[in-house]
C-alpha cells in the first residue's frame, strides 16, 4: 500500500507538473507499525513554509491511527497535526514577514484547482493533504512545511502550551457554523476526553446547559473545574437532550447519543475511530433525528476563544515529553487527557 505520510516528493497538482522542493533531514516520530525514532527527510516545496515545530499535541486520532490503521493496513509516515511553532523559511513568492513568526496551522492542503478549493472548502478537495493524516508529514518532527495560506500568527497573550490547542478547538468551534444549539437547549457531550472537554466549553458560550458525560472520575472532575456540569454515563435517560455530540471515539458512542437524543433533536459526530459503527436507522427515522457529521473548524474564532479564556485548556495538560521519551507519551495518553511533545 502507497504511504499516506511518505516524506518523498509531493506530487504536482490537478496532474500539473510536480512544484520543485528541496529536503532537509529532521528528527522526526516515524510510524512503521511501531514508532521509531530516526532522521528522515522532508520535502519543502518551493511555495510552502519551514516551521520549526515548538510543542505538538497528541490526539485520539493519533492514536486511532496508531491502534487500527499504521497496523492493519501498513500506514507508515509521521503523524501529528495539532502544533505550535515558528517560521524558520520563507519562499520568495510570500510575504518575508512571516519569518520568525510563532504560528499554528490548518492542516488542509488542497490543490487550488477543484470547485471545492474555488468555493473556499480545502477540506473537502479531492486530492487535498493533511498534515500528520493524509500525504503530508506531520508535526512529530522537528519541522513541518506549510503554505502561508494555512498559517495563523500567535498573539503574544497565548502561550505555547495554550496554543497547541488552536486546532481542536476550531474543530470544536466548527459546531457553530453548523447547527448550534440555542440557549434553551439541554446539551449533552458523551465523552469526557479531551476533545469532549473543548466541545463542552465551545458550545456553553450559546447560554445551552452543557453537561459532560463519561466513565473517568478525574476527568469529569475537570470538567466540574471548568464551570461545565457532569454526569457518569448511564446515569442520563433516555430522551434526555435536545442536541447529542459524540466525543466518546468508540464505536457505540453513536449508538449511546441516539438514546439520549430527544425527538427532532440533533446528534453531532465528533468521533474519528478505526471500525464499524452499528446504528439503529429505525430509530432516526421514527424519532426524525438530525445527524451532523463535523471536522476541522475556523482557526481565527478558535484563536478568539482562547485569548478570552472563554475556552481553558491547561488543566487538560498531564505531562510534556521529548521525542526520546514518545513511548512513554503514547502510553500516558491512552490514558491520560492532553499529553504534549517537544520536538
Amino acid at each position: 500500500m502507497t504511504s499516506w505520510l511518505a516524506c518523498g516528493p509531493p506530487s504536482g497538482d490537478s496532474g500539473q507538473q510536480a512544484t520543485p522542493y528541496h529536503s532537509v533531514l529532521v528528527r522526526a516520530l516515524w510510524i512503521d507499525r511501531s514508532i521509531t525514532l530516526r532522521d528522515v527527510p522532508l520535502s519543502v516545496r518551493a511555495d510552502e513554509c519551514r516551521i520549526r515545530v515548538t510543542l505538538a499535541g497528541i490526539c485520539g486520532t493519533d492514536l486511532q491511527l496508531l491502534d487500527g490503521y499504521a497496523r492493519d493496513v501498513g500506514f507508515t509516515g509521521v503523524l501529528g497535526h495539532e502544533f505550535v511553532g515558528v517560521v524558520e523559511e520563507v519562499p520568495s513568492s510570500v510575504d518575508s514577514s512571516w519569518m520568525g513568526q510563532r504560528v499554528v496551522g490548518e492542516i488542509n492542503v488542497g490543490c487550488g484547482a477543484c470547485d471545492w478549493c474555488h468555493r473556499g472548502v480545502k477540506e473537502h478537495c479531492p486530492a487535498r493533504t493533511a498534515l500528520g493524516i493524509r500525504g503530508r508529514p506531520g508535526a512529530f518532527a522537528e519541522s513541518l512545511s506549510l503554505p502561508a495560506a494555512n498559517l495563523h500568527r500567535v498573539p503574544d497573550q497565548l502561550g505555547d502550551r495554550t496554543a497547541v490547542f488552536v486546532e481542536p478547538t476550531a474543530a470544536a468551534c466548527r459546531l457553530l457554523s453548523q447547527v448550534p444549539p440555542t440557549a434553551s437547549d439541554d446539551v449533552v457531550v458523551l465523552g469526557d476526553g479531551r476533545m469532549g472537554l473543548i466541545v463542552g466549553q465551545v458550545l456553553a458560550t450559546t447560554g445551552a446547559r452543557v453537561t459532560v458525560v463519561g466513565k473517568h472520575a478525574d476527568k469529569l472532575a475537570v470538567a466540574r473545574g471548568l464551570g461545565l456540569s457532569s454526569a457518569v454515563a448511564g446515569d442520563l435517560g433516555e430522551r434526555a437532550a435536545d442536541y447529542v455530540v459524540d466525543a466518546t471515539g468508540r464505536p457505540g458512542g453513536l449508538a449511546h447519543a441516539l438514546q439520549i437524543v430527544k425527538p427532532r433533536g440533533t446528534l453531532v459526530v465528533k468521533s474519528t475511530f478505526h471500525g464499524e459503527a452499528r446504528l439503529p436507522l429505525s430509530a432516526l427515522v421514527v424519532d426524525e433525528v438530525r445527524i451532523v457529521g463535523s471536522r476541522c473548524g475556523p482557526f481565527a474564532p478558535a484563536i478568539d476563544m482562547l485569548v478570552s479564556g472563554r475556552v481553558r485548556v491547561e488543566p487538560l495538560i498531564a505531562e510534556t515529553f521529548s521525542l526520546d521519551d514518545h513511548q512513554a507519551a503514547f502510553d500516558l495518553a491512552r490514558r491520560s487527557l492532553k499529553v504534549l511533545l517537544r520536538p
